[in-house]
């Protein structure tokens, strides 16, 4: 009987060590591209990777995993602003060769890695990053008189239920409808995944949904406004690698972009998403083919399907 034991074990852990842990599946191969042979933003096109951290604070050296993650891109050429954001459950090939999760990058191997990941298997070219707090996103909403947010009843319910207090609302929060979200309201908002049953599609798309309208609030913007958020932002970062003049230079791509309605997508999008069961967690696989050429056709406007414009506040 001892001896069954023991093989029994012995051919558990041999598995084991096989990576071929029970009830999981081996995900699709992923082939990045290769980050110096990508092209150069077309001209006019400008990409900026704008992370937030799941911590209400944090230190350079000590980053914790990203809760979102946001390619800006402004277009000064075709007059588009566009907001791209990214699923954190999503399988990525590591910068150690392993495969793993999207929200660890950051964390395990610094900001510049996330970039070249989002680079290397979407196949756009970005090197330009700020890394932001939960509390410092909320800092710079507060700063900016909050942000009006249409919810639905489930996500009021929701909301005064478990996360917000009775004052973060103008009115207070009752039902669904229009209010006037304080910073930390906003935020909570942003990191709802549990109301609507689409999961983190739905957390990436409420984050579209606050930038847009953000956004929509500096149509009418004065030099000196728009440089006083640059005041405000540069204040309420974690770490970025833009310069000052890298900073005034994205302003000026903003005040040229004043009044565009904002367009934002998923990405991957679903169709290029499938679940999957991987190092004993549920995460997402993706078509990495697919997703790049829905991800260039957004960017490049060549496809209408893609190219979903939603308005401000939507």
């Amino acid at each position: 009987m001892f001896k069954r034991v023991m093989c029994a074990l012995l051919a558990l852990a041999l598995l084991l060590s096989a990576g071929v842990a029970l009830g999981a599946e081996q995900p699709r191969e992923i082939e990045p591209l290769d980050y110096d042979s990508l092209p150069e933003p077309r001209e006019g096109q400008h990409h900026y990777l704008l992370a937030c951290i799941d911590n209400w604070h944090s230190e350079n050296q000590k980053l914790s995993n990203t809760d979102g993650v946001i390619l800006v891109t402004m277009d000064t050429a075709a007059n588009r602003l566009l907001f791209t954001t990214f699923t954190r459950e999503m399988l990525i090939k590591r910068p150690d060769g392993g495969i793993g999760r999207i929200t660890y990058i950051a964390k395990n191997y610094g900001p510049e890695a996330l970039c070249k990941i989002i680079s290397t298997h979407f196949g756009v070219k970005v090197d330009k990053y700020i890394i932001f707090s939960m509390d410092n996103v909320q800092s710079i909403i507060d700063a900016m008189g909050g942000v009006y947010i249409t919810v639905t009843d489930a996500e009021a319910d929701y909301l005064n239920r478990y996360r917000i207090s009775r004052d973060s609302t103008k009115p207070s929060m009752d039902k669904g409808g229009t209010y006037l979200f304080g910073g930390h309201a906003a935020v909570i908002y942003m990191r709802i995944r549990k109301v609507g049953g689409d999961g983190d599609a739905g957390r990436t798309r409420r984050m579209r949904t606050v930038l847009s309208t953000l956004a929509g609030k500096y149509a009418n913007a004065s030099l000196g406004e728009a440089m006083s958020l640059l005041s405000t932002v540069s204040e309420n970062l974690v770490t970025m690698n833009l310069s000052m003049a890298d900073l005034v230079e994205a302003a000026g791509y903003a005040m040229a972009l004043r009044g565009v309605t904002p367009e934002g997508m998923q990405m991957p999008s679903d169709d290029a998403l499938s679940d999957i069961t991987y190092a004993g967690m549920q995460t997402r696989q993706v078509d990495f083919d697919m997703a790049r050429r829905q991800l260039a056709d957004f960017l490049n406007g060549t496809d209408e399907q893609a190219n979903a414009r939603f308005e401000v506040g939507d």
